[in-house]
C-alpha cells in the first residue's frame, strides 16, 4: 500500500481522537494525573502512532499487524473512557462525543485490516497458482 500515513483517513481520525482525549482529560481530578489521565493519553497516542509506524514498515503484512495493535489500543481507550464516565469524570455529552470518535476510528481500522487481509489472501492464491 503506497502513500503517506498522513493521507490515511483512519490516521487523521485517530489524531482527532487523541486531541479530544487530551482536551477531555484536562478536567479530570489532579489525583488522576498519573492514573487514568495518563493511561488514556498513552492509549490514544498509541492508536495514531501504531498506524503511522505500521505504514512505515516494509510490508503490508507488517502494516496490518500494527493496525491490529492500534485496534487493541483503541479498545483499551474505550474501556478507560467507560471507567471515566462511571467515575463521573465525563458528562453525558462528552462521553457520547468520545464514543462516536471511538466507533468511527474502530470501523475504519476494521475496514482497512479486512481489506489488507483480502489482498494478502488474493496474493497468496496467485502465488500458489504460479508455482
Amino acid at each position: 500500500m503506497s502513500g503517506f500515513y498522513q493521507d490515511l483517513k483512519v490516521w487523521q481520525t485517530s489524531m482527532k481522537l487523541t486531541l479530544e482525549v487530551y482536551r477531555l482529560t484536562q478536567s479530570f481530578p489532579t489525583q488522576e494525573m498519573y492514573g487514568l489521565t495518563s493511561q488514556m493519553r498513552r492509549a490514544a497516542v498509541s492508536v495514531a502512532s501504531n498506524i503511522a509506524e505500521g505504514k512505515g514498515r516494509s510490508s503490508d503484512r507488517d502494516f496490518a499487524l500494527f493496525l491490529c495493535h492500534a485496534r487493541g489500543s483503541l479498545h483499551e481507550l474505550e474501556t478507560q473512557g467507560l471507567i471515566a464516565r462511571q467515575l463521573g469524570y465525563l458528562n453525558q455529552t462528552s462521553a457520547q462525543s468520545f464514543q462516536t470518535l471511538i466507533d468511527e476510528t474502530g470501523k475504519m481500522l476494521n475496514g482497512l485490516i479486512s481489506s489488507m487481509r483480502k489482498q494478502e489472501t488474493r496474493a497468496n492464491a496467485q502465488a500458489r497458482r504460479s508455482c
